[in-house]
């Protein structure tokens, strides 16, 4: 679980997390965060399920969960490439080589999501050159009850950094997703299921999350 380079498998479940280089901030107005997460939709939607997500001025988080073997595949094959042309065959393609493939077009969605974030970042503010840290973290998580608290670190991140008074007041995490009735890609019954019941879940992030451990 401190493996922070994981390998991504199809059905594992991540925190992926980045942060910008230095000093710098990767978001400046309202309109980024929303074309980071028209990015993210378009990339990394396509291959994982999202269970809940916090964007900082600086950094990010996200809990997803890898989809299935197949899910994967038919993404590569839709692409088309050199990965596509070796797993055409995917169905006698076994062991390492096709893990290997799939492993890395995953890690490849996401180099696709920071680099076409930062070149459109980079032209609307006239700055050159990589603005996320390389390569992105990555900790494959097995054990539910970290999962739990995983879930209220990542939401508890605005108010630890000073940045809001509540969890209502962040617009640029999952919470309020999760919290309301409004149609959301993210798995909200299934993170509402780790805390019993939505009562508990609000319950719960009322107070600081343990955050020993979590990054």
């Amino acid at each position: 679980m401190q493996d922070k380079q994981a390998i991504l498998y199809p059905e594992g479940t991540y925190h992926i997390y980045n942060r910008a280089n230095g000093s710098e901030q990767m978001f400046l107005s309202e309109d980024n965060y929303g074309y980071f997460l028209s990015k993210y939709n378009g990339y990394i939607s396509r291959v994982s399920n999202t269970l809940c997500y916090c964007l900082m001025p600086n950094h990010f988080h996200f809990l997803v969960r890898i989809k299935g073997e197949k899910d994967i595949i038919d993404e590569i094959l839709k692409k088309g490439g050199a990965s596509a042309k070796t797993l055409q065959g995917f169905r006698t393609l076994e062991g390492f080589d096709r893990q290997k493939i799939i492993s890395s077009f995953l890690s490849l969605q996401f180099s696709h999501l920071f680099n076409s974030y930062t070149q459109a970042f980079n032209k609307q503010i006239g700055r050159k050159g990589s603005l996320f840290m390389h390569p992105f973290k990555r900790k494959l998580i097995q054990d539910e009850k970290y999962l739990r608290k995983l879930i209220h670190y990542i939401h508890y991140n605005p108010i630890e950094a000073g940045l809001t008074k509540s969890l209502e007041g962040w617009k640029y995490s999952s919470y309020n997703a999760i919290v309301s009735r409004s149609e959301t890609r993210l798995q909200r019954e299934e993170v509402l299921g780790y805390f019993d019941n939505l009562e508990n879940f609000i319950y719960c992030h009322k107070s600081p999350p343990n955050v020993s451990g979590m990054e």
